[in-house]
C-alpha cells in the first residue's frame, strides 16, 4: 500500500467548486449502521432516495451534479477503517466532524437461476462546509448495501456502512462488477494517486464478501501508470474458469506498456520500474513490455504464485 502527495493543481481545481451553500449537519442514530438493518424498497429503485432511507441526513442537490447526504451521529461509537493510501494516525467512521455521503454506483446483476441483485456502493468523505471533497491525503470511503428482489420489493440482504477508503481527495474509484467463481460476485477497484507533478501509479483491488464482510482479497501494484513522458502502462485482468475451482478462481493479470529512454529529457520525475523490466531499461533505449502474473486464493488473500512471464518486443 502506497501514500503519495497529489498535484497541487488539482487541490486549486476542485476548490473551484465552491458552493455558496451553508451546508448543515443532521444529527442521526447510531442504529443507521446496523449491518442488520431491515429495508424494503418497492420496484424500481431510487438510489438516492434509498441512500437517504440508510442515511438519513440532510440531502442535498448542488452545481456539477454534486448531490450528497449530510449527516452526523453523535451516539455513534466510530470504528477503525483502511485506507490503502497508507494514511498516518487512526481512521475512524463516523468522522467526528460529520460526513458527506455520495451514491457512487447503482450495480444490477442476476445469477444462474435468475434471481436479481442490486448493489449500491456509496462514498463517504470527511463533512466539508463548502460541499467539496478536500481529503487531499485520503481516500474515499466505500460503502455498500446489497438487494435481492422479491417480486415487486427489492429486499436488503446486507449493509455494510464502510468497508475500506481508495482514491485520492475523499473519491472511491467506482467499483465494477467481477464474477469471481460460480454464482460469485465481486468488486474491482483501480485505485490511482501519484506524485507531485509525476507519474500516476495504479492499483487493482478487488473486494469481496469473505467471513462475513466485504473487504479487499486482492491487491496487484503496477496495474497502471500514466502521466509519465516516457514509460507508461495498463492492466487487465481474466479470472480463469477451468473447472478447477468453483469459488474464487485464479486471476491473471496482463499488463502492457512502452518505454523510450529519448523521451526522457522531457520528463524530470523518475519512475520505479515493475522488478521484471528494470534491467531491460538499463541497456535499451526503448521497447514495448507485457507482464502476465497468475494470482490464486490462499486461505484469506490472493498472492502470486510461479513466476511473471515477460515478453518484449520493438526492441532497440
Amino acid at each position: 500500500m502506497r501514500y503519495y502527495i497529489l498535484n497541487f493543481f488539482l487541490l486549486v481545481s476542485i476548490s473551484s467548486f465552491a458552493q455558496e451553500v451553508d451546508i448543515q449537519l443532521k444529527n442521526v442514530s447510531d442504529t443507521i449502521l446496523n449491518p442488520k438493518r431491515v429495508l424494503k424498497i418497492t420496484d424500481p429503485i431510487d438510489g438516492v432516495k434509498t441512500m437517504q432511507k440508510l442515511f438519513p441526513g440532510k440531502l442535498y442537490n448542488l452545481a456539477d451534479k454534486n448531490t450528497f447526504i449530510s449527516w452526523k451521529c453523535k451516539s455513534c461509537k466510530p470504528s477503525p477503517f483502511l485506507d490503502v493510501n497508507g494514511v498516518e494516525g487512526d481512521q475512524l467512521f463516523p468522522y467526528t466532524d460529520g460526513v458527506a455521503t455520495r451514491l457512487l454506483a447503482n450495480i444490477d446483476y442476476a445469477d444462474s437461476k435468475g434471481n436479481q441483485f442490486k448493489v449500491l456502493a456509496f462514498n463517504h468523505s470527511v463533512h466539508d462546509e463548502d460541499g467539496l471533497q478536500t481529503g487531499r491525503f485520503s481516500g474515499g470511503l466505500l460503502g455498500l448495501a446489497k438487494f435481492a428482489k422479491n417480486g415487486n420489493v427489492w429486499e436488503m440482504r446486507s449493509f455494510q456502512p464502510a468497508v475500506a477508503a481508495f482514491g485520492a481527495f475523499a473519491q472511491c474509484p467506482t467499483p465494477k462488477l467481477a464474477e469471481i467463481g460460480e454464482d460469485q460476485f465481486a468488486f474491482t477497484l483501480i485505485h490511482v494517486n501519484g506524485g507531485a507533478g509525476g507519474a500516476y501509479e495504479g492499483y487493482l483491488y478487488l473486494v469481496a464478501g469473505f467471513d462475513g464482510k466485504y473487504q479487499p482479497i486482492l491487491e496487484v501494484n503496477n496495474y497502471q501508470l500514466t502521466n509519465s513522458s516516457f514509460i507508461s502502462w495498463s492492466g487487465s485482468y481474466t479470472v480463469v474458469n477451468d473447472n478447477t475451482k468453483k469459488h474464487f478462481r485464479d486471476i491473471i493479470i496482463k499488463t502492457k506498456g512502452s518505454y523510450n529512454i529519448a523521451a526522457k529529457a522531457q520528463d524530470e520525475f523518475d519512475v520505479a520500474f515493475p522488478d521484471e523490466i528494470a534491467e531491460m531499461a538499463k541497456t535499451k533505449k526503448s521497447f514495448n513490455f507485457e507482464i502476465e502474473r497468475h494470482f490464486s486464493f490462499k486461505g484469506k488473500f490472493y498472492k502470486m504464485i510461479d513466476k511473471p512471464i515477460v515478453k518484449f518486443s520493438n526492441v532497440k
